[in-house]
C-alpha cells in the first residue's frame, strides 16, 4: 500500500486536490466536478489516501512525478478528452493497477467499450463512498497473492463448479466477466472445446442480477433442427405426431434468467432467423401456435468454431453474429496457460474425491511434471479425466505411458507390399489413432468431433467404419 503523511488539510494545487493519512491504500480519483471531488474525498479520508485530478493532464503528470495509486476511478467525459483516452495512459503507466470507470450513463456502448480497453469495474453515477469503498475491497485489500505476485483464485459457483485460474489472461478474463455481468447484453464466449466456457457462462449469470433465477444450458448441436426448436420453444398440443400436450420451451421456462446456448454455430440455418427474432425483441410463439410469447432472457452464447469462416460459408448468418457478440470473450487453450495446471489438478482432485468418497490422493511429482509439459488438445476436460483416472486406478506408472507419443512399430521386410504400402499402413494407423482420441475427447459427440478434426460429418461417419471404431461399453 502507498505511505502517506498525517496532515489534515485539504487543498488544491493547479486544480489538484491532495489528501493524505496514514499508511494504507491510495486512491486517486479523476473527476471534473469539484463538488464531487470535495465530497468523496471527505467522505474516504478517514480509511484511505486520497490524491484527486479533474484532467487527464493532471493525472498523468501526478503519475511521472512518482505517485502509485493502488486503484484510481476515472470519470468517463473529461475536460481534456475521454475516460478511455486516461484508461490507455494508465495502462501504458501503471500496468498492473486496477482502473474503476464512473459515468452518468450507463450506456452499454461504453461500459463494452471500458471492459475492452481494461476496466476493472464500472460505476454509475451518484456515486456514493459506499460504491468506491466496495470496489476498493474487491479490488486491491481482498486480492489474494500467488507465486511471484499472481492471483490464485477458486471462486464457487454451484455446489459442483468453481471458476479456477491463475494466469494473468485468466484473471483478465475474470474481471471482464464481472464487469459485463452488470450490463443485460448478449456476450459470445469463443474457444477450444474444453477451455471452460460454460463455467465462464455460469460466472456470469451468478455475478449479474439474474444471478438468482434460473440458469439453462442447451447444446445447439446435440439435436436436429425440428427438435431443438421445440426445445427452444415449445409446441402446442398437436402441432406433429407425439405433442399429445402442450409443453414450454427452455426460452418461456428461463424467463428473467439466463441461457446458454452452447455449440451455437451447429444451429441449424432454417433456426437462425427464429434466433435473430428472440433477440432483437424478445418474442417468438411455440410450434403450432399462432399466438407471440415475449420473454426477458439474456443469452449468451458459446462456439469451438471459426465464426467468421462460418459467416462466409454461409453456414451461419452475419446479422445473428453481431446480434449474439455483445461482448466477446476468447478463452486460451490449456497449453496456453500450464502454469494453471497444478492449481486445476488439485481443484479436480478434491472435486472428484468427493464425489467418490475417497481419500484426495495427491498427484506424484514426476507425474505432475508430466501434465505441466503436455498440451492438452482436450484441455480441462482432457486434465480432469487424468485425474479421474488417477483417483480411480493410482497407476503411476500407466498414467506416465499416456504421455509417450503412440509409436508404430517399424515394418522389417519387403513382404508387407513394398515402401508405398508400408507408408499408407503409418498414415492409416496414425489417422486411425487420431480419430478415436477425438472422439473419447469429445465422448463420441460424432459431430463435435469432426469439427475438431475439421473433416465433414460424413467422412467421419466413413472412417468409423472403416478403422472399426466402436464407442466404449457403458
Amino acid at each position: 500500500m502507498a505511505a502517506a503523511t498525517a496532515v489534515s488539510l485539504q487543498t488544491y494545487t493547479n486544480g489538484t486536490l491532495s489528501v493524505k493519512g496514514a499508511s494504507r491504500a491510495l486512491l486517486l480519483l479523476v473527476d471534473p466536478d469539484p463538488s464531487m471531488l470535495d465530497y468523496l474525498s471527505a467522505s474516504l479520508t478517514q480509511q484511505y489516501s486520497v490524491r484527486a485530478c479533474r484532467t487527464i493532464a493532471q493525472a498523468v503528470a501526478a503519475l511521472k512525478e512518482g505517485l502509485a495509486p493502488d486503484i484510481a476511478f476515472v470519470e468517463s467525459i473529461l475536460p481534456d478528452g475521454t475516460g478511455l483516452k486516461l484508461l490507455s495512459e494508465l495502462r501504458v503507466l501503471r500496468p498492473t493497477m486496477p482502473v474503476v470507470m464512473t459515468s452518468c450513463t450507463g450506456e452499454l456502448r461504453l461500459v463494452v467499450q471500458a471492459v475492452r480497453a481494461g476496466a476493472r469495474d464500472f460505476l454509475q453515477k451518484p456515486l456514493r463512498p459506499s460504491d468506491l469503498e466496495e470496489a476498493v475491497h474487491a479490488l486491491v485489500i481482498r486480492k489474494p497473492a500467488f507465486a511471484e505476485g499472481e492471483e490464485a483464485t477458486e471462486l464457487p459457483i454451484n455446489e459442483n463448479v468453481s471458476f479456477v485460474l491463475c494466469n494473468r489472461r485468466m484473471r483478465e478474463i475474470r474481471a471482464q466477466c464481472a464487469l459485463v455481468a452488470k450490463v443485460d447484453l448478449p456476450v459470445l464466449i469463443l474457444g477450444e472445446s474444453g477451455t471452460g466456457k460454460e463455467v465462464v457462462a455460469q460466472y456470469i449469470h451468478k455475478m449479474s442480477a439474474r444471478g438468482h433465477k434460473t440458469f439453462l444450458k442447451v447444446n445447439c448441436a446435440a439435436m436436429p433442427a425440428d427438435l431443438l426448436e421445440s426445445e427452444l420453444f415449445g409446441y402446442e398440443q398437436g402441432a406433429f405426431t407425439g405433442a399429445i400436450k402442450s409443453k414450454p420451451g427452455k426460452f418461456e421456462i428461463c424467463n428473467g434468467g439466463t441461457i446458454l446456448l452452447d455449440e451455437i454455430g451447429e444451429m441449424p440455418p432454417a433456426l437462425q432467423a427464429k434466433m435473430l427474432q428472440v433477440l432483437q425483441d424478445g418474442c417468438f410463439s411455440r410450434l403450432g401456435s399462432r399466438t407471440t410469447i415475449q420473454v426477458d432472457v439474456r443469452v449468451i452464447a458459446a462456439t469451438n468454431i471459426e465464426m467468421k469462416l462460418a459467416i462466409a460459408e454461409k453456414r451461419f448468418r452475419e446479422d445473428l453474429f453481431y446480434r449474439l457478440n455483445g461482448f466477446s470473450l476468447n478463452l486460451p487453450p490449456l497449453r496456453e496457460r500450464k502454469d494453471e495446471v497444478p492449481l486445476l489438478v488439485d481443484h479436480f482432485t478434491r472435486k472428484l474425491a468427493k464425489k467418490y468418497e475417497c481419500d484426495a490422493l495427491p498427484m506424484p511429482p514426476a507425474l505432475m511434471t508430466a501434465c505441466v509439459g503436455h498440451n492438452w488438445p482436450g484441455n480441462l476436460r482432457e486434465l480432469e479425466n487424468l485425474v479421474n483416472r488417477w483417483l480411480v486406478l493410482a497407476d503411476e506408472h500407466m498414467l506416465l505411458q499416456e504421455f509417450i507419443p503412440n509409436r508404430i512399430e517399424p515394418v522389417a521386410s519387403s513382404d508387407q507390399g513394398g515402401l508405398k504400402d508400408m507408408v499408407r499402413s503409418m498414415k492409416d494407423d496414425a489417422e486411425a489413432i487420431a480419430i478415436a482420441r477425438a472422439l473419447d475427447l469429445t465422448r463420441w459427440n460424432r459431430k463435435q468431433a469432426a469439427n475438431e478434426l475439421r473433416i465433414s460429418y460424413k467422412a467421419l461417419l466413413y472412417k468409423i467404419r472403416q478403422y472399426n471404431l466402436f464407442p466404449p461399453q457403458a
